[in-house]
């Protein structure tokens, strides 16, 4: 009984270092797939150790010293060229072969350092924007490959073969597992967040399937938020981002009616509103708003705009005039055309839905919206809401006939019944 819980114990210690342990070995190696290799080895050599010798005081650091030991050991065996192997040794172990120093060196490494190296590398451009996701909640949530393609109603072999991809065109192109510098870590943290922030969002409003919400998605994509906030301190856009996903987190269990069919922002029980996770994302988002220029990043932007909404205790306390001020000013800073339909959305509650007819209008053309759902549902709120029923039943049908979610597909036809009723 104590061997089991031992090894219970000593899976979750892994279950929590093996993000920390790929990105540090991933960094010797050069090799995501070696570096997943080592990681296991260095379970197994706890399994076989740790139930005799008890749990070290830092198992992290622990694993990490047993895991590079043999990674020096495959360099080794693999007659490396001299040069780089007396390069990899003298960083690993200062020279010295004492597996006492070793370990006390490993204990002393910067995994925060290893663990963004990781996220950095995996959400890099030059790998395809849905490997990104799938790389990411592989290596740094630590998902099975199942798992993600449960997440994302795929099949196992399409994921699986996007993760080999993605991990070939990393060793392929040469990729140093560290965290860029100056404007080219500026360039890869917008990918790093785009990437956390798509899985969020595909758990929040799912694109296909059964479901209106998946919530495993969105708490990877949360713990990922978390992750990179401990690490990048004085990133605002960071926590920007955090402050988003907490405050729209906050509503899953709200979003969904006992027959699995959503329910909108306005009707909604906000009583089932989380409201720790709402006070952890106004946490972050004034953690942002007071780091320089933290206001204006986009996620902060977005952040404030669910804020809005999360401090209203009922729908007619909502202040539209701020939101609609504040997607004018989203505009600017992050301009496209799903953002300004949503602005439409905002003015219309604001200043009517005539005033969101017009601004729906002028971007019905866009290439982006041509077969996007949301646009005829916009449009069809606004027209029910300004009392013209049947321009309204015929824009819910058509916004129906585009969605791929099942769900989302009944109660648009829902809505459109209603019209006609």
């Amino acid at each position: 009984m104590v061997t089991d819980d031992t090894h219970r114990a000593i899976e979750a210690v892994f279950r929590i270092e093996r993000a920390r342990l790929i990105g540090g070995l991933a960094r010797i190696v050069r090799d995501v797939d070696q570096a997943e290799e080592l990681a296991q080895d260095a379970l197994v050599t706890a399994l076989a150790q740790w139930p005799r010798s008890g749990i070290p005081d830092r198992p992290g650091a622990w694993l990490m010293a047993a895991a590079r030991r043999r990674a020096i050991d495959a360099i080794r065996r693999n007659r490396m060229r001299e040069r780089k192997h007396v390069e990899i040794a003298r960083d690993l172990d200062g020279g010295q072969s004492d597996d006492a120093r070793d370990m006390e060196q490993a204990m002393d490494d910067d995994i925060g350092d290893e663990l963004l190296g990781l996220i950095f590398t995996a959400c890099h451009p030059i790998v395809s924007a849905d490997a990104r996701a799938a790389l990411t909640l592989r290596l740094v949530a630590g998902l099975t490959v199942e798992e993600i393609a449960r997440a994302f109603l795929s099949n196992p072999a399409t994921i699986n073969q996007r993760i080999v991809r993605a991990k070939r065109t990393i060793a392929d192109a040469g990729l140093a597992f560290e965290v860029p510098r100056g404007a080219d870590r500026d360039a890869r943290l917008a990918s790093v967040l785009g990437v956390v922030y798509l899985i969020f969002n595909e758990g929040y409003a799912a694109t296909s399937g059964d479901d209106v919400v998946r919530p495993s998605l969105c708490q990877e994509a949360q713990r990922l938020g978390r992750i990179l906030a401990g690490l990048m301190p004085g990133e605002p856009e960071v926590f920007g981002l955090l402050a988003l996903m907490e405050i729209q987190a906050s509503r899953l269990s709200a979003r969904v009616a006992p027959d699995g069919s959503p329910i909108m922002l306005p009707d909604q029980n906000r009583a089932r509103w989380d409201q720790l996770l709402i006070h952890r994302g106004l946490t972050a988002l004034d953690q942002a708003e007071t780091l320089a220029q933290g206001s204006d990043g986009a996620y902060a932007l977005q952040a404030a705009l669910a804020a809005c909404h999360a401090r209203a205790r009922r729908p007619e306390d909502t202040d539209w005039l701020t939101i609609a001020a504040l997607y004018d000013r989203l505009r600017d800073v992050m301009p496209s055309p799903v953002v300004d339909l949503n602005r439409a959305i905002a003015h219309s509650m604001a200043h009517g839905p005539e005033a969101g007819l017009r601004l729906v209008d002028a971007i019905a053309d866009a290439a982006a919206l041509r077969n996007y759902a949301p646009l005829p549902a916009a449009r069809g709120d606004f027209l029910f809401r300004a009392g013209r029923r049947d321009e309204a039943r015929d824009e819910f049908v058509a916004a129906a006939a585009l969605s791929a979610n099942e769900r989302e597909r009944a109660f648009l036809l829902a809505r459109a019944a209603a019209c006609a009723a």
